[in-house]
């Protein structure tokens, strides 16, 4: 596996897996150099091939690749699982596939159980996030791992990856209403820059979210630098920064897998 992509550093039992990969160890060429995992993003089919190859060797499982929409729906996996499935989130209980979520600003967050039983991955970008992509995957995921009411969230073990960090989200002032509408809470989670554009902390949202849900093992992005993808511009793709520069992001991703 290569030493620059991260390891989550949580409590996930022995027969988890979990990574997120980053620029480092792929073939393909500017602006999408060099691990881009992404085949929606005008890089060369073949060089997004061998980058997935080359994931998939590293982890020895199956990465399953989904189409992100933005959106809430959420696939189960099983060894048929194409890829492509429209989904924003996935599970799954079966060793051999990886639950995958493609990155490029977005907050990746990965979920297990204290026992193992089931390993999830959603994509939450901020309007995912507001439209209940992390409720909807934690309910179901509580489900598929038998987690009932009585235990309660707190037998979920939650892994906030890299994103864009709060010093960087630039928004409007309906992405601060549509968190504020959700939980008063949400507001010292915006900073204002005057002209209705607040900067809004990505990862803090989703830990608020997932707090309130009854998760207390959160782990990863506590909103540093170290883990904004706009601020690293060697280790990480990042749609908002590149987009525009270079004419093109790659992606990068969030997997997590039984063994």
């Amino acid at each position: 596996m290569n030493p620059d992509w991260l390891i989550p550093q949580w409590p996930a039992p022995a027969t988890v897996k979990a990574l997120f990969s980053t620029r480092a160890g792929g073939v393909s060429m500017a602006p999408y150099d060099s691990l881009n995992l992404g085949d929606h993003v005008g890089d060369k089919p073949a060089d997004v091939a061998v980058n997935r190859h080359i994931l998939q060797s590293a982890i020895g499982v199956r990465p399953v690749f989904l189409q992100q929409v933005h959106g809430t729906a959420i696939v189960n996996l099983t060894p048929e699982t194409p890829d492509g499935s429209v989904a924003d989130a996935c599970m799954t209980t079966q060793a051999g596939m990886a639950c995958t979520i493609m990155v490029a600003d977005c907050l990746p967050v990965l979920f297990t159980d204290l026992e193992g039983r089931a390993v999830a991955a959603a994509h939450a970008g901020w309007r995912g996030l507001a439209d209940g992509v992390l409720t909807q995957t934690l309910f179901k995921f509580m489900a598929l791992a038998g987690v009932n009411h009585v235990q309660s969230a707190t037998k979920i073990i939650a892994w906030l990856g890299p994103c864009i960090g709060p010093a960087a989200f630039e928004v409007g002032d309906e992405v601060r209403a549509a968190f504020e509408s959700m939980s008063p809470k949400a507001a010292h989670l915006f900073k204002p820059l005057g002209s209705g554009k607040w900067l809004a902390n990505l990862p803090g949202l989703a830990k608020l979210q997932l707090q309130q849900l009854g998760v207390t093992n959160i782990y990863g992005n506590d909103g540093s630098l170290d883990w904004c993808t706009v601020g690293q511009p060697s280790r990480f793709f990042s749609h908002r920064r590149d987009a525009v520069l270079l004419g093109g992001s790659g992606r990068l991703a969030a997997c997590i897998w039984k063994v």
